[in-house]
């Protein structure tokens, strides 16, 4: 009857996110202090105030959503007593909340964490200039569908499958004309829906290769150690804790696809029953339950939620 935490990644971001927590905790509010030291920049401020349009900046919504994150793992730690290691097999995140996962197993310090984000989504968005790239949902299709929907949009330029979420729930990601090209094709193969996405930049895909370049030279200067559980990487959707594994599959993820229904069914498939989505929002507990039902998932983002969730371990 095993439990894994996941950590949800971009788009689950929305102004007054973790102000619950800070103003029901020391411990949540630290996290907040320690983030906003690191980054020198009151970023505790715009996720209570905002402005939207500067939260959901991928350079801001990153660091953000793992602050929340950690906000959660501290009050569980710190107030309730909850174990990691004695209570979790696994930490999972999506895309960005790779990090988070890695921060709350101990892996990564959570002031390097913060950095590394920040980062990582100034990289993202300076990879490729703003209106070349583009990102849409393709819902209805699975995976082999999607990617040849993609392979013959491409038309000698990029397009590819970057999320697999769910079971007839893709994104795919590449040059905007490609992109837009895929969506009338997608329509055409039979999906219900097929829609450019609201991004900033094209991730998860090769042209986000100068972002992962610069990701491999900030990494390289960060300590890793071993996780108090293992993690199921993006990349493979396998467990792994060796430190310089780690280190190698954070720079993948940046070109390559979010594997995360393969990551939940490699989960279910060494015994998780449960999952606890640590964060803002719900978004993978609500594609938990697309690609098994068998798998219980609820999220922990509130002092109730987190109460509870305690009252089950």
């Amino acid at each position: 009857m095993a439990k894994a935490l996941v950590f949800p990644g971009q788009g689950s971001q929305a102004v007054g996110m973790g102000v619950a927590l800070a103003e029901a905790s020391a411990a949540a509010r630290a996290v907040f202090e320690e983030v906003d030291d690191a980054l020198s920049q009151p970023l505790f401020r715009l996720m209570k105030d905002g402005p939207e349009g500067d939260l959901v900046l991928t350079e801001n919504a990153q660091p953000a959503l793992m602050a929340v994150s950690m906000a959660v793992m501290r009050v569980l730690e710190q107030e309730g007593g909850f174990d990691l290691a004695a209570h979790a097999k696994y930490v999972a995140g999506h895309s960005l909340g790779e990090y988070s996962a890695l921060a709350a197993a101990g892996a990564i310090e959570l002031s390097d964490t913060a950095r590394l984000l920040k980062r990582r989504g100034q990289a993202m968005q300076r990879a490729v200039p703003v209106g070349e790239g583009a990102m849409a949902a393709i819902l209805g299709l699975s995976l082999e569908d999607a990617a040849e929907v993609a392979e013959a949009a491409a038309q000698g330029e990029i397009c590819r499958a970057a999320n697999d979420n769910a079971d007839g729930q893709v994104v795919i990601s590449g040059s905007s004309g490609a992109i837009d090209r895929a969506v009338d094709i997608a329509k055409e193969k039979g999906a219900k829906k097929s829609m450019r996405l609201q991004v900033s930049a094209p991730f998860h895909c090769p042209l986000m290769q100068p972002a992962a370049d610069e990701m491999a030279e900030a990494l390289g200067d960060v300590r890793i150690v071993v996780p108090k559980v293992p993690l199921v990487a993006n990349v493979t959707a396998a467990a792994v804790d060796d430190p310089e594994r780690i280190r190698a599959l954070l720079v993948q993820q940046v070109t390559s696809m979010v594997r995360w229904r393969e990551s939940v069914l490699f989960m279910r498939d060494n015994d998780v029953v449960e999952l606890a989505e640590i964060g803002a929002g719900k978004v993978l507990a609500t594609m938990t339950r697309r690609i098994d039902r068998a798998v219980a998932a609820k999220a922990i983002n509130t002092p109730d939620d987190i109460e509870a969730f305690l009252g089950t371990i």
